[in-house]
């Protein structure tokens, strides 16, 4: 099975995509594809340390910088070059792992493979929800990340999905006591992810500085190797609350940095479609504070396993930190790890994708 994917970093989809190969039948061995116009992360490595062969091509993967004339006459010729790579590599199913791929399945079923799946990790919305409709015609199954991705889809491909939430590996020391409610000191927070201009950097930094700071603040990431991003380096130097916070960049795992805090934060201003970083909080034994959208809003058991606000409402999100108490921390802590075992952990996600397998590889 070839695996056509959009990216070479290490983040939310990257990670899934191992995940998602290491349930697969013997029956099937996987071939990763990865594209030649990004830069490459860490992606590749991960996938050779658990020895699954990968490809590098011209892959016409649909990013922003490709939605003009001249970008789509670009994309035409990796069009013809995945043509012929099927061709030749001839595999018995493909398996495009974001919505970015969809414009190869109907290259892959021309070039002659029966069996096209995407894995939606997406919200579709709007004409360009149209247009992968258009294209997914020729998928064969769908698997979606949540059912608010479900729902977004047209109803003809939504005949064809299965809702399989995403998972990430487990935790020893998932529960662990928050350092807060051991030390008696202020509270410690973390926000985790790319510094894309929708995941509300902003949002948080402007509730930080609405009165003297709530806590300590950990920020990890960095600015996406494409697409609209937010100076995060640049509103940190300029909060009055700025020996608060402390931008550490990005790391290839984040699960001790998670350990050191009581409270993970996913400020997203636009519903996320999952939220990976919030069951990575849960999978350690840490509560969520989430913007009230998407998938956050199926994860956050808002007052049980951490609190919701409403997207992009500084005043909001400023109030739900204030409120928050080491002890109320902890209590959501326990239900979150509780949450992530009945619900997000590996071996729920095994089941789930084990009872597809066998339907793909038929």
């Amino acid at each position: 099975m070839v695996f056509i994917h959009s990216s070479r970093e290490l983040y939310g989809a990257d990670r899934m995509l191992l995940e998602v190969i290491a349930t697969m039948p013997p029956s099937l061995t996987p071939l990763v594809w990865l594209p030649d116009d990004v830069p490459p992360g860490g992606l590749h490595e991960a996938l050779a340390a658990r020895g699954i062969a990968t490809d590098t091509h011209p892959l016409p993967i649909v990013r922003r910088r490709y939605l003009t004339p001249s970008g789509l006459f670009r994309l035409l010729p990796r069009t013809l070059s995945l043509f012929h790579a099927i061709r030749r590599e001839r595999p018995a199913a493909v398996y495009l792992t974001t919505s970015a791929t969809l414009l190869a399945a109907p290259v892959v079923r021309v070039a002659g493979v029966r069996r096209v799946v995407l894995h939606v990790q997406e919200l579709w919305a709007g004409a360009e929800g149209r247009v992968l409709g258009l294209l997914a015609r020729s998928v064969t199954t769908a698997i979606a990340i949540s059912g608010p991705v479900a729902s977004s889809l047209p109803d003809a491909l939504a005949r064809r999905t299965h809702v399989v939430t995403n998972a990430v590996p487990d935790s020893p020391r998932a529960r662990s006591t928050p350092p807060s409610t051991r030390t008696g000191d202020p509270l410690r927070f973390l926000v985790a992810s790319r510094w894309n201009a929708w995941k509300g950097h902003a949002t948080l930094l402007r509730a930080w500085d609405l009165g003297d700071a709530p806590g300590s603040l950990t920020v990890l990431g960095g600015p996406p190797p494409i697409g609209e991003a937010t100076d995060v380096r640049a509103l940190v130097a300029s909060s009055p609350n700025r020996d608060s916070i402390a931008i550490v960049g990005e790391l290839t795992d984040i699960g001790e940095a998670i350990d050191g805090v009581d409270i993970v934060l996913v400020p997203s201003d636009q519903p996320e479609p999952f939220g990976l970083v919030a069951i990575e909080a849960y999978s350690r034994g840490r509560a969520v504070v989430g913007s009230a959208g998407g998938g956050l809003a199926e994860i956050v058991l808002d007052g049980k396993t951490g609190r919701l606000f409403p997207p992009g409402d500084a005043d909001a999100l400023r109030k739900v930190l204030d409120e928050i108490t080491p002890e109320r921390a902890a209590d959501w802590g326990v239900a979150a790890r509780d949450r992530y075992e009945a619900e997000y952990s590996l071996p729920r996600f095994g089941e789930r994708m084990q009872r597809l397998w066998s339907a793909i590889a038929r």
